[in-house]
C-alpha cells in the first residue's frame, strides 16, 4: 500500500522536518566540441554580443578557446577606443558637471522666504550680528532687581553696582545702622547668585 504524500494547503511546506527532496542524478554535460567525449566543466561566453549565453568545454578545449578568442574581432580602431573610454565609467552614462543641475522652474523664481540667519546674503549686506538673548531664571531676575539693574546689564555694570552698594551699606560707612546691614547681606547674596550662574 502506498503512503499518502503530504500536500501543503497553500503551496509551501512549513513543516519543521519536511521530506527530503528527491534528488535526480546529475547528467554530466558533454564538451561543446563535437569530437570530444569529456565532461564540459568550464563555461565560456558564446559571443561578444551574447555574454550571458555560454558554451561548456572541457578544461583543455576551454583553454584553447580562450587563447584564440578575440573580444575586439571585427571592431574598428574608433570602436575599440570608444569601448575603452566607456569602460572607465563601467559603461554607464555620464555628463559634464553642471549639465544636470537643478534649475528654477518658470514662475518659481520670485518666491520670497525669510533668511533670518543671512545664509544666502552677501557678507557686505549682512547686518551687524545681534548679541545673543539672555534667558534668565527667576532667582537671577530677583538678584538683578536687588542691585537695581535691568535684565540686559553687562558684566562691568553688575560689578560696578555691587561695589557701589557694598560701600554704601557697609557698617563702617553708615555708623552701624542695622537696616543697612540687612540690605548689605541681600546685596552680597544677590551678587553670589549672579556669580554662581556665570553672569559675572
Amino acid at each position: 500500500m502506498n503512503e499518502a504524500r503530504y500536500r501543503p494547503k497553500f503551496g509551501k511546506d512549513i513543516r519543521i522536518k519536511p521530506d527530503e527532496p528527491v534528488r535526480r542524478a546529475a547528467v554530466p554535460r558533454r564538451c561543446a566540441r563535437p569530437d570530444c567525449e569529456n565532461e564540459g566543466t568550464c563555461r565560456v561566453p558564446k559571443a561578444r554580443d551574447r555574454l550571458n549565453e555560454y558554451l561548456w568545454f572541457c578544461l583543455e578545449h576551454a583553454r584553447a578557446h580562450n587563447e584564440s578568442w578575440d573580444y575586439f574581432a571585427g571592431m574598428s580602431e574608433a570602436q575599440i577606443e570608444a569601448f575603452r573610454t566607456e569602460a572607465l565609467t563601467g559603461h554607464r552614462p555620464t555628463w559634464p558637471l553642471g549639465k544636470r543641475s537643478a534649475r528654477v522652474r518658470p514662475g518659481a523664481g520670485d518666491v520670497h522666504f525669510d533668511d533670518g540667519f543671512a545664509v544666502f546674503s552677501d557678507v557686505a549686506e549682512q547686518e551687524r550680528p545681534r548679541a545673543p538673548e539672555r534667558h534668565l531664571t527667576r532667582p537671577q531676575l530677583q538678584a538683578l532687581e536687588m542691585l537695581n539693574l535691568d535684565a540686559s546689564a553687562t558684566l562691568q555694570e553688575i560689578k560696578a553696582r555691587y561695589k557701589e552698594l557694598v560701600k554704601r551699606f557697609h557698617p563702617d560707612a553708615n555708623g552701624g545702622d542695622r537696616g543697612a546691614e540687612e540690605r548689605l547681606k541681600q546685596v552680597i547674596k544677590a551678587y553670589a547668585v549672579l556669580r554662581a550662574s556665570g553672569l559675572t
